[in-house]
């Protein structure tokens, strides 16, 4: 759907495994359960993700209120339950909200956030608190923070020489748009005192610079961000550092890195790549970031989701970011993750049995899980797949002709899944089952031969299963 060109709902950047570039298929064997997982982590966009305490946490952009997913493997996210932690009262504040960020100070939780009132231009930036030591809240509104009395978003705090500091986006001058990057002392994680400066930083474009994320290493603060139009193809990371000793008040001292550090891989089929966060892993011996990206390289604000990828430094000191893997590559879980019994079914493996007439192949090509997938438009056609777990969940494309899908798990009722797009995307998620008992279970995707209004025809696609 069409936004404001201020409205803008951030994506992630991204990291690749040392030097590791998967093209469309999996980087270790698809049907590796426990050590393994495949992206996305969650369905939308803007993640902020931890590893704290034996729990991954991630809040993503939700427009209403902020909701927080956990789970103990980065194997399991995509499945775990939302948790709402936060809706607002207040007019001024509870609608487009997005771009939660946390951090932990003292015994205390506070979540970053920017919302409106439904004018993007009246964006300003928030902060909740806990009440007490524990990630999920409960939470309380704490403050607006700094409002310097125009557009703001994307704040979070930074600290450099053992200072605090806010960063955040708001109007570039004569740029016509929210395209500069801003930095205030903070005297508690809730206010900003002083003024204000302007952080010059490059971007490829005269669009946005936007999301800017702290990354402490090597006697350095990076400071990287996301540049040019989220809902473009071309959205990506870009950076700049300062080193330890120097006053980041000061703008001369921060160095701009050239070109963008992370950006789109047509070759995996990741299209703008950008809005991301940084966490270690469990054992702290790993560096990763989580990002969103898409699967078209439409131009569109819709289908943006959460990925995560290990990333490497360069023997400068400077972090290498690499390029996106293919959504469906199969990783290696964070070192020290305790793993969860996960599996990844394509729609050509034995465990897929179809009934009816189906077509099949690699036309979708990077769009799809290992570049192939299978669709029928015949009314009661069916796939049927065989797996042994608590959980499935189904991602396949969808599409300006894709139709009415009637899925059914051990022969219970169906669900009604419409698998129409204005545009078409690769390996959306479009079904995730109830939990289940642990055993063999088989779920049905049966063709209904219907379709809304707006789609063409009435075609249903199989692709990916992940078994949880």
């Amino acid at each position: 759907m069409p936004r404001p060109s201020l409205w803008r709902a951030a994506l992630s950047g991204l990291a690749v495994v040392v030097s590791l570039i998967v093209p469309t298929g999996p980087a270790v064997p698809a049907d590796a359960a426990a050590g393994s997982f495949r992206n996305p982590v969650n369905a939308a966009a803007d993640p902020s993700l931890m590893y704290h305490d034996g729990n991954y946490y991630v809040a993503t952009t939700r427009g209403d209120r902020i909701g927080i997913w956990r789970s103990p493997s980065l194997a399991t996210l995509l499945a775990a339950p939302e948790q709402v932690v936060w809706r607002d009262g207040d007019p001024g504040r509870n609608t487009q909200m997005w771009a939660p960020a946390f951090r932990h100070v003292g015994s205390r939780w506070y979540i970053y956030y920017t919302a409106s009132d439904g004018v993007d231009a009246n964006h300003r930036m928030y902060v909740l608190e806990s009440a007490g030591d524990d990630p999920m809240g409960p939470y309380a509104f704490k403050a607006k923070i700094a409002d310097f009395g125009e557009y703001a978003i994307d704040g979070e705090p930074i600290t450099h020489n053992g200072v605090s500091y806010f960063v955040w986006t708001g109007p570039g001058r004569g740029m016509g748009g929210p395209a500069q990057l801003y930095i205030a002392r903070m005297s508690n994680p809730w206010t900003v005192n002083g003024g204000r400066v302007a952080i010059p930083a490059d971007g490829g474009c005269a669009e946005v610079r936007e999301g800017p994320t702290p990354l402490y290493r090597n006697g350095r603060t990076f400071l990287t961000y996301s540049a040019c139009d989220t809902g473009k193809p071309d959205y990506q990371l870009w950076m700049k550092s300062i080193a330890n000793g120097a006053d980041p008040m000061v703008a001369a001292n921060w160095t701009q890195h050239p070109g963008p550090v992370f950006s789109r891989n047509d070759a995996t089929g990741v299209w703008g790549p950008g809005h991301h966060s940084f966490f270690r892993s469990p054992d702290g011996t790993e560096d990763w970031i989580a990002y969103h990206a898409k699967n078209t390289g439409a131009y569109t604000y819709d289908f943006r989701t959460t990925r995560v990828q290990r990333f490497t430094w360069n023997a400068d000191g400077t972090p290498n970011f690499g390029r996106p893997l293919a959504a469906g590559a199969t990783q290696q879980l964070p070192s020290g993750d305790p793993g969860a019994a996960t599996s990844a079914i394509n729609d050509f493996d034995a465990q897929v049995t179809y009934a009816g007439t189906w077509q099949s192949g690699s036309g979708c090509g990077t769009q799809c899980f290992w570049g192939d997938d299978h669709w029928s438009g015949q009314a009661d056609a069916t796939a049927t797949v065989s797996f042994t777990g608590t959980r499935v969940a189904l991602l396949s494309v969808r599409d300006q002709g894709n139709g009415i899908a009637a899925i059914s798990v051990d022969g219970g009722p169906e669900q009604r899944v419409d698998y129409y797009s204005g545009i078409r995307v690769g390996e959306q998620l479009n079904y995730l089952s109830p939990v289940l008992a642990p055993g063999p279970h088989t779920l049905r995707v049966r063709v209904t031969g219907e379709r809304n209004p707006a789609s063409g025809s009435t075609v249903i696609s199989m692709d990916r299963i992940e078994v949880y």
